[in-house]
């Protein structure tokens, strides 16, 4: 007789998502699913609302990363009126984006996924949380507390507000940075390098050694990987062309405008999320012996995809990491490694913008005129490849909208990477909390974003288990929340 097996909620995520294990009459898994259960609806409401106002709803899409929305969408609504904007503009926007990259990433390694390292994928749920790791190794807690406040209060001083921005508007920007608030930031950013560097020297030495096996076996899946570069095929967050990499290491360069050339959206009925894939590949597949279609994105496939880092201390590290792993490196594990080195380069990126003459201009701004036009743009989110579509009426309204965001293109290789989990983890119907926390840390590794963030920090694990018979039906359950 199978059994089901259902994880929810996963924990230590941005959003909501449950897990679903089907075990055949021997009690191994048949099959798993990672199921969303939340709607957003931004896609619909933003229809029919003036172009200018999307730089500031879209933003509420996410609590965690408001930023990436913001200017994926004021970098679209530029392209729907046609300008280009002041180059001091861009660099301000830019530098904005690096603060918010040094606070999601330092979020997601050491709070969100740092638990599971730190205290161990077995240990109690009732430890393995961030006030176990404040209880373990309160230097570094504080450290972490510290630099999360202050990448978010750099973004504060630059827009009015770390949460929700609305500084980024059509043409430009709204607010120059003065003199002295360049060198507080300058002051800011540095604290922000010496913590990026001493945060991969701590990984590379205290937990990428201890957990190298597990990097090597759990959630492994071969897939192609998808990113921005800019020319020369350099890292860049903010803006440049993108780049599909195949699992061989070929790849192919694209603008963001001709992305549904090249990119289409498979739909299942057990999840409200789309699942991108390769249009080129010539179907979907998420067979784990032989994907079609399938691809990465966030830090892995950005470490994957650049040809280098224009960053000193980012790109020496770029170097030992492809020299242990090679390229493409597929092991899911290694977003964590990956994350650490964007960490340094956003970190020294800020440094170079604050010593450009070009951030202290008050030329921030271009005049805007309605028009008929449709308009694409891209970051790279802390998440993954984020693509905002708009399309305009002659009175500057919104007709059309398609956004893309990284969990999105994400949502095939999570399935996957649960499903490899899965199988080599639960034999003969013999499973525990640890090996459903490896579960759920297979997720965690793609930092995913369901939805507007609700983050949970009473320390419960929060996973409850029905066993059911064939007919559906609960012959047992367990919880620890």
């Amino acid at each position: 007789m199978g059994k089901t097996l259902r994880l929810a909620p996963v924990s230590r995520i941005e959003g909501h998502a449950k897990i679903t294990v089907q075990l055949d009459d021997q009690g191994n898994v048949a099959d798993s699913r990672v199921n969303v259960v939340e709607l957003r609806g931004f896609e619909k409401f933003c229809i029919g609302r003036p172009v200018e106002e999307l730089p500031r709803i879209t933003p509420r899409i996410c609590g965690v990363c408001p930023w990436a929305h913001h200017l994926a969408s004021a970098k679209a609504t530029d392209a729907v009126f046609g300008v280009d904007i002041p180059q001091a503009a861009k660099k301000i926007r830019e530098l904005a984006y690096m603060a918010h990259f040094i606070h999601s990433h330092t979020l997601h390694f050491f709070i969100l996924s740092g638990p599971d390292f730190v205290m161990g994928p077995d240990a109690d749920y009732a430890v393995r949380n961030v006030i176990g790791v404040v209880g373990k190794v309160p230097d570094i807690a504080k450290q972490v507390v510290r630099i999360r406040y202050t990448g978010q209060m750099m973004t504060q001083i630059m827009a009015g507000k770390a949460i929700h921005p609305d500084a980024a508007c059509p043409g430009g920007w709204s607010k120059p940075i003065s003199a002295e608030e360049r060198t507080q930031l300058k002051e800011m950013a540095n604290q922000c390098l010496e913590f990026a560097k001493f945060s991969i020297d701590f990984a590379k030495k205290n937990i990428f050694p201890t957990y190298l096996d597990t990097v090597k076996t759990l959630g492994v899946i071969e897939t192609g990987f998808l990113g921005t570069i800019s020319d020369g095929g350099a890292m860049n967050f903010y803006d440049g062309k993108l780049r599909m990499m195949n699992k061989d290491g070929s790849y192919e360069d694209f603008g963001v405008a001709d992305y549904l050339d090249y990119i289409a959206e498979h739909v299942e009925p057990w999840s409200y999320l789309k699942f991108p894939y390769w249009k080129k590949a010539g179907g979907f597949s998420m067979d784990l012996d032989n994907p079609v279609g399938i691809y990465r994105v966030n830090s892995l496939a950005r470490v994957n995809v650049v040809d280098k880092i224009t960053t000193p201390l980012a790109q020496a590290e770029l170097e030992e990491f492809r020299s242990s792993f090679g390229r493409p490196a597929q092991l899911t594990l290694l977003h964590h490694w990956a994350r650490l080195i964007e960490l340094l380069y956003a970190a020294e990126r800020a440094i170079e913008l604050l010593a450009d003459p070009d951030i202290t201009s008050i030329d921030i701004r271009k005049k805007v005129t309605p028009r008929v036009a449709r308009g694409v743009a891209v970051v790279e989110a802390p998440r993954g490849t984020l693509i905002h579509d708009y399309t305009t009426d002659d009175e500057g309204m919104v007709t059309a909208v398609n956004i893309i965001v990284g969990t999105t293109h994400n949502n095939a290789p999570i399935n996957m990477s649960v499903k490899q989990a899965a199988k080599s983890l639960i034999k003969n119907g013999q499973y525990d909390q640890g090996i459903c926390n490896r579960l759920e840390m297979a997720i965690r590794a793609y930092d995913p974003c369901f939805s507007c963030a609700t983050h949970n920090l009473d320390g419960t694990m929060a996973v409850k288990v029905d066993i059911l018979d064939h007919q559906g039906e609960i012959l047992d359950t367990f919880e620890n929340g």
